[in-house]
């Protein structure tokens, strides 16, 4: 069984180089908060990069994640709330009374059924993802993942008004800590960007 203590899961915390050549794979980044969404014997538990405990916050996510047709599992993922463009919104999640509307947009698979999955390679690990989302309930979605061009994931994705995008090493492992399989573009307009801006300027 894997150890769930954060010092072993830890949060991935991607280099801020651009990615380059062709052996990546590479997501959009939503504006949401960072959750491991663990599910075991004790039930469901929502936790962000802090150690809080969002469960209870974010209901319809962890009762997806509890119709999951599994005995346990450890998904790496971020939960969202959109506008009505479909664009995930940092302001509405962050306000408490959205939190019902919260899903769980998910990117990576870590554990499943006892099993640890984080030595394998990046495209297994989706893959099997992918087989357990493939019928989602509500409150649970996979992030899809581009292949080709990072450059013209990352403009389409600024065209979106998205955050940026997440570019992974095909055959990596997960690691948690800073990792160069691992690297994040954010979009300079996107909010977060101005957030984490304010955020520096005030400390």
């Amino acid at each position: 069984m894997l150890a769930r203590n954060r010092g072993t899961v830890g949060f991935v915390e991607p280099s801020k180089k651009p990615p380059t050549g062709s052996n990546w794979l590479h997501e959009i980044k939503h504006d949401g908060f960072r959750i491991m969404a663990l599910r075991d014997a004790d039930g469901v538990r929502l936790i962000t990069r802090n150690g809080n405990d969002f469960t209870r916050r974010f209901p319809l996510a962890a009762a997806a994640v509890d119709a999951l047709p599994v005995q346990s599992c450890l998904i790496d993922g971020e939960a969202i709330v959109t506008d009505d463009n479909g664009l995930a919104v940092f302001e509405l999640i962050r306000r408490a009374r959205h939190g019902a509307q919260a899903v769980l947009c998910s990117f990576d698979l870590l554990e499943l059924d006892g099993v640890d999955l984080r030595r394998l390679p990046l495209e297994q690990r989706k893959d099997r993802l992918a087989r357990l989302l493939r019928k989602p309930p509500d409150g649970i979605v996979l992030n899809a993942h581009y292949e080709g061009d990072g450059a013209k994931v990352f403009r389409e994705a600024c065209k979106l008004g998205c955050e940026g995008i997440a570019s992974k090493r095909r055959g990596s492992h997960y690691r948690s800590g800073r990792s160069t399989a691992w690297v994040k573009v954010k979009n300079p307009a996107a909010p977060a960007v101005r957030r984490e801006a304010e955020e520096d300027w005030g400390r």
